[in-house]
């Protein structure tokens, strides 16, 4: 991760990145479709016309994990204690759950985004600045609202998946949701002038190794069950959008929030 001298930088970058990939996918859009040798026209996977490209983008995100993510997150559970890797969580958790209220209002969930803001409040007080999910216990259950989500909502279509250098499985619809839930993550204004980038940088860094450390489970299953670990990892992925989107509401064939939990 780079250390950017300050933040408006930093966000700047990520949404530039973020819109011109978005900008090169809506120009391929009508490119979904090849001919082969004789000309004839090759109709590709409508939901994964980029496939070819995809999985090239996967393989390249694979050695990476394999190469960096996964011996940083690695050493990181070897040398942290279980309760500080959990006190971490829960304060990302905590942090996200602000982004988690805007969703839910944009959603027009009134009485969610209200049990949602008292979450917060009892875990930032209560909880010792969210290390401690204390609302948990009280009957407060953690939601997942994003603005992906809300664009569902609001009736914007899902789009073709994509595979992305850094960031992974992702839609079109899920692009501009990134750039929203970024702006509305407070983790992203660590490094601002009014804090020393020698501390926003570092959190920054455990917020990524946390998240990492958090999918080793789902990342090692995937690996060693599934044939075709790139077809597994789309159908997951896109079955588990649909499942946020809709609240839980449809049935999936593979859950793969629960995934998780198989360590």
């Amino acid at each position: 991760m780079k250390n950017l001298t300050t933040i408006s930088n930093h966000l700047k970058l990520n949404v530039y990145t973020i819109g011109c990939v978005f900008a090169i996918s809506i120009g391929l859009a009508g490119c979904a479709s090849t001919s082969g040798p004789s000309g004839q026209q090759i109709v590709t996977n409508p939901v994964d016309p980029y496939e070819n490209i995809n999985r090239k983008v996967y393989v390249f995100n694979d050695a990476v994990d394999d190469y960096v993510s996964k011996p940083i997150s690695d050493t990181y559970k070897k040398i942290t204690p279980e309760f500080v890797q959990v006190g971490v969580s829960n304060f990302f958790k905590n942090l996200q759950t602000f982004n988690v209220i805007f969703n839910d209002f944009l959603q027009a969930k009134f009485a969610q985004g209200t049990r949602d803001t008292g979450r917060l409040f009892m875990n930032t007080t209560l909880g010792l600045a969210g290390f401690i999910d204390v609302a948990d216990s009280a009957g407060l259950e953690q939601h997942d609202e994003d603005f992906e989500q809300t664009l569902a909502v609001w009736g914007v279509p899902q789009g073709p998946y994509l595979v992305l250098p850094f960031v992974g499985p992702i839609t079109a619809r899920g692009i501009p949701g990134a750039v929203f839930d970024t702006a509305a993550n407070p983790i992203t204004y660590v490094g601002a002038p009014l804090l020393s980038n020698y501390i926003g940088a570092p959190i920054q860094a455990i917020s990524l190794i946390d998240k990492r450390a958090n999918a080793d489970g789902a990342l090692q299953f995937i690996d060693e069950a599934a044939l075709d670990p790139y077809v597994f990892m789309r159908e997951s992925f896109l079955q588990w959008r649909t499942h946020l989107a809709n609240d839980g509401k449809t049935d999936s064939a593979i859950d793969f929030m629960d995934i998780e939990d198989q360590k």
